[in-house]
């Protein structure tokens, strides 16, 4: 029998829809104006600034930003034409690819966080109180618990909430 949603569900889950759809634009709008980034790529420059060594299995990588292998390889393969990152065989393996943040892309995503985070803020953060923001968290944690169980993308793995954090590694 279906359970269906009741008013306040329903409002709850319209509303969440409307961020999904609507934020991933205006992060996007933000970073390719002013950074020639897109939000994909910022991300992708993100992951890899707070690896070991700024450097991932590709298929690490791709597990980590929630990306097909067919796709990040195509982004990769742009943002290595601007020497943002560069592919590398994995020591022992050379059937593996290692993609390693570059000097450039570690100055461009230094370069692009205060916008980024700035627009964040903006759009995100400052409309909610401290204690929105905590419940934020707590209820973003709570949904990943069920979209990623394996903390494959990481969030999982995030600093506790009163843990400071670099600008350059918000994603």
């Amino acid at each position: 029998m279906t359970r269906w949603l009741d008013d306040d569900e329903l409002a709850a889950w319209i509303r969440l829809v409307a961020v999904v759809e609507l934020l991933p634009g205006v992060l996007d709008s933000q970073l390719r104006r002013d950074s020639g980034l897109t939000h994909y790529e910022y991300f992708v420059l993100a992951t890899l600034s707070s690896a070991p060594s700024r450097t991932l299995r590709m298929t690490d990588l791709a597990g980590r930003t929630h990306a097909t292998l067919p796709r990040l390889s195509h982004v990769v393969s742009r943002m290595e034409g601007r020497a943002l990152v560069e592919r590398t065989a994995a020591p022992g393996d050379r059937r593996v690819s290692n993609i390693v943040l570059t000097a450039t892309g570690w100055e461009t995503l230094v370069a692009a966080a205060p916008g980024h985070v700035e627009t964040v803020r903006h759009h995100v953060l400052d409309a909610l109180t401290r204690e929105q923001v905590e419940q934020l968290a707590d209820i973003t944690a709570a949904v990943l618990t069920r979209l990623d169980p394996g903390a494959v993308m990481g969030a999982s793995m995030l600093p506790p909430r009163s843990a400071p954090t670099t600008a350059a590694a918000l994603p």
